[in-house]
């Protein structure tokens, strides 16, 4: 069940400073401080038609769901204009743009992934245990790669970014990415860094199961 909410304050912020880091080439390197990075790549098939069902499943939350997370009380930015941050090749933030297209929804009835919207993610399962409300940082829809980026807005377990992208290589392959840095929130996360590693090595796994072919 999708609930549509007015939003609060709470919509309109994260809860952490380095907002749209996850996109620094830079990140493992060096990461947000407090923070654990991880970046993981896997090639998942080739072609423009690999990539088109890709970029489809990584936008309408499929691949999120299909990994385990229930995504509930979905809430559209304040600002209807708003598309989220962006930022140039030297890190500079670029001035939102406004646009006028009609809203996409899946065939699940999830509204497609939108600059600004907060939603709830979820997840019972040990190991991939998540709680908390995320905003959609950016989104990307270029010729040969779609992205996006959500931040933790009130986490309980570990706060943070996460960026989803796919890309079509000028090879012809289609290789899927996640970029994410995590700080711990629950206490045994704070104690056990170990934790917070394995909980990001399991969730970037579960996410290529559900957009690669090969575990269809």
């Amino acid at each position: 069940m999708i609930i549509m909410r007015r939003a609060t304050f709470r919509d309109q912020t994260v809860d952490y400073a380095a907002v749209g880091a996850s996109q620094t080439p830079d990140l493992l390197q060096y990461p947000p401080e407090g923070s654990l990075p991880a970046v993981d790549t896997w090639r998942i098939g080739s072609g423009e038609e690999r990539f088109r069902k890709a970029s489809d499943d990584l936008l309408s939350w499929r691949v999120v769901t299909g990994a385990g997370f229930e995504i509930t009380d979905v809430r559209p930015p304040r600002d209807a204009a708003y598309t989220g941050v962006s930022f140039a090749a030297d890190g500079t933030p670029k001035a939102p743009a406004s646009h006028d297209e009609e809203p996409r929804v899946s065939d699940e009835g999830l509204p497609f992934v939108t600059p600004g919207a907060t939603a709830h993610l979820a997840n019972a399962k040990r190991g991939h245990r998540a709680n908390a409300d995320y905003r959609v940082i950016f989104v990307t829809e270029d010729p040969r790669r779609t992205a996006f980026a959500i931040g933790t807005v009130d986490a309980t377990i570990v706060s943070g970014e996460i960026l989803l992208a796919v890309e079509w290589r000028d090879n012809d392959e289609v290789w899927f990415e996640v970029r994410a840095f995590d700080v711990p929130v629950a206490w045994p996360y704070r104690l056990f860094k170990g934790l917070v590693k394995r909980r990001r090595k399991r969730i970037n796994t579960a996410y290529l199961r559900a957009i690669s072919p090969l575990f269809a």
